[in-house]
């Protein structure tokens, strides 16, 4: 599944931001450039199922940073909540005031 996000947060943050957090939910670092990350590692179940990660970052019109997540799992997987999770910190990172809502 893929995931976009567009914040004022500039790139070096979002990619530390990124090496702190997914860490944390079982993800092992398997790449790194300048402008993305890779991680692998098994979230949820099955615990069977290895699933990949890629963040790629880049400035988008001079003043926005431009997030793109890629993951290998399936449907609404466990990973990919945890995804939406981190855009929300990186969306936190730009505006502390920011409170999640949901909307039904």
């Amino acid at each position: 599944m893929k995931h976009f996000h567009r914040t004022s947060v500039h790139p070096d943050a979002v990619l530390k931001a990124a090496d702190e957090f997914f860490p944390t939910i079982g993800m092992r670092p398997t790449g790194s450039t300048p402008r993305a990350r890779s991680w692998e590692g098994t979230v949820g179940m099955p615990d069977d199922v290895v699933s990949s990660l890629t963040i790629k970052v880049w400035m988008e019109g001079g003043h926005y940073t431009f997030i793109e997540a890629d993951t290998t799992a399936m449907g609404e997987s466990r990973l990919d909540r945890n995804v939406k999770k981190f855009l929300v910190e990186v969306h936190r990172m730009a505006d502390p005031r920011f409170a999640l809502t949901g909307s039904f």
